[in-house]
């Protein structure tokens, strides 16, 4: 049995890495400005604080996203 993730504080090491291998780019639009670590799949909805659950998002498309899932926020592996 899992138990839920709990929301954390990242440390600047893990931010500094998701930045790095995102190119510090939002992964919806592509800006590089006002850059944060957003959740793929929202802790509230299950997801996890796993690496492979992160991107790179602009406040801008972080807040229209919410914590519900949306498709079009769905990971770009380049």
């Amino acid at each position: 049995m899992s138990e839920k993730s709990k929301r954390i504080s990242f440390p600047k090491e893990v931010r500094e890495y998701v930045f790095q291998r995102d190119n510090y780019q939002c992964k919806s639009c592509g800006q590089t400005t006002k850059l944060s670590i957003d959740h793929i799949i929202p802790i509230a909805s299950g997801g996890s604080n796993d690496l492979s659950n992160l991107q790179t998002l602009c406040s801008s498309c972080n807040s229209q996203k919410k914590h519900y899932f949306d498709p079009r926020f769905d990971r770009r592996f380049s």
